[in-house]
C-alpha cells in the first residue's frame, strides 16, 4: 500500500463525488488515500477519462531515489524520469507541443551535435563487430515488482557472440496468479506448470550467460529479482557486469512523457506493441540497443 494524493482542478462534480467513496478530500479538489498499485493505476484511469477539460494532478510513494513519483493530465506541465528521478517539464511556451507560429518544438540535439557524435561512434554502429565483447540481453516476467515477495514466472535471453543464442523457460511456481498478470502476460497457471522449477531455470540461465556482460531494460529490477531466487537457494549472487539499456535511453531521448518500453520504441521507429512474453520482449530489446550509440561503444571498450 502507498500514499497516494489526487489533486482537481476544474473538474466534473460527479468525478469528485467518486473520488471520496476511496479517498478523503483534505482540501477543496485535494483528495488523499492508500492504494496498492492496481487499484491506484484504475482511480487515476477513471480519474483522465473522467476529468474532461479539467485539469488533475496524482502524487504517491514510490522506490525512487527521492521516495516518490506523479502523474499528470491536462495540466501543461509532465513529468520526466531523469536517471530515475522524476522531474517536472515546464514548458517554456503556451503550447506544449508546438511553438506559437504552429511550428512543432524539436528536443534533443542539434545537428552538429548529432553530426560529431556520429564521427565519434561511426565504427560501432554493428553490434556483432569483431571488438565487442559477448553479452547477454535479458528480460524476465513476475508476479510483481518487489522482489522479496514476487516470483519470476518466465525468464528470456539472448547471448550475442561469434553467433546469436536463445535461452527461454517458463518457471513453474505453485501459485495463484492474477488476473492483472495473466492478463498482461497470457500467462496462466496451467502454463507454470509445464514450467522448469525455479532453481534448476535459474541454474540454466547463469550457465547459459557465463562472463558475459548482462543488458536489460532496467536491468536491476531483472537481477534482484535473480538473486532473490539465488539467496532461496542458498547461492551467491550475479556479479557480471550490466549495462542498463533505460539509463542510455534516458540519456539519448531527454524529454520523453515515458519511458515504457512500447513508447521508447515507438520513438525510435519500431511501431510494435510489448507482448510482455520474455524472449519476445528481449528481441524487441535488441532492436532497440542497436540505436544507441553511446552503449555500443561501452561494448566496445569494455572488450579491449
Amino acid at each position: 500500500m502507498s500514499l497516494t494524493v489526487i489533486t482537481l482542478k476544474k473538474a466534473p462534480l460527479f468525478l469528485r463525488g467518486d473520488l471520496t467513496k476511496w479517498m478523503q478530500e483534505i482540501s477543496p479538489g485535494v483528495y488523499v488515500g492508500n492504494f496498492n498499485v492496481k487499484i491506484r493505476e484504475l482511480l487515476w484511469q477513471r480519474v483522465v477519462e473522467s476529468v474532461g477539460s479539467g485539469e488533475a494532478t496524482m502524487t504517491f510513494t514510490c522506490k525512487n531515489e527521492i521516495g516518490y513519483s506523479f502523474e499528470t493530465h491536462n495540466t501543461g506541465r509532465y513529468a520526466i524520469d531523469f536517471d530515475g528521478i522524476p522531474l517536472v517539464f515546464i514548458p517554456t511556451v503556451e503550447k506544449t507541443n508546438k511553438e506559437k507560429d504552429g511550428s512543432e518544438i524539436k528536443h534533443g540535439f542539434s545537428n552538429a551535435a548529432k553530426i560529431q557524435r556520429a564521427k565519434k561512434y561511426s565504427s560501432n554502429f554493428k553490434l556483432n563487430c569483431p571488438g565487442i565483447k559477448p553479452y547477454v540481453i535479458l528480460d524476465l516476467e513476475t508476479t510483481g515488482l518487489d522482489p522479496d515477495r514476487d516470483l519470476i514466472i518466465e525468464i528470456g535471453a539472448l547471448k550475442i557472440a561469434e553467433n546469436k543464442k536463445e535461452y527461454t523457460c517458463l518457471v513453474n511456481q505453485e501459485i495463484e496468479l492474477s488476473d492483472f498478470v495473466k492478463n498482461l502476460t497470457g500467462i496462466n497457471e496451467q502454463d507454470l506448470r509445464t514450467g522448469k522449477e525455479e532453481g534448476v531455470a535459474i541454474g540454466e540461465l547463469l550457465e547459459f550467460i557465463g562472463d558475459a556482460i548482462i543488458l536489460g531494460y532496467n536491468v536491476n529490477f531483472d537481477i534482484d529479482f535473480i538473486n532473490a531466487a539465488l539467496n532461496r537457494s542458498g547461492k551467491g549472487r550475479v556479479i557480471n557486469k550490466t549495462y542498463d539499456v533505460l539509463k542510455y535511453v534516458k540519456r539519448d531521448k531527454l524529454f520523453l512523457k515515458n519511458y515504457k518500453l512500447e513508447t521508447v520504441l515507438k520513438e525510435y521507429g519500431f511501431d510494435v506493441q510489448v507482448p510482455h512474453r520474455a524472449l519476445e520482449d528481449v528481441r524487441l530489446i535488441e532492436l532497440l540497443v542497436g540505436k544507441l550509440d553511446a552503449l555500443n561503444a561501452k561494448l566496445i571498450q569494455k572488450s579491449k
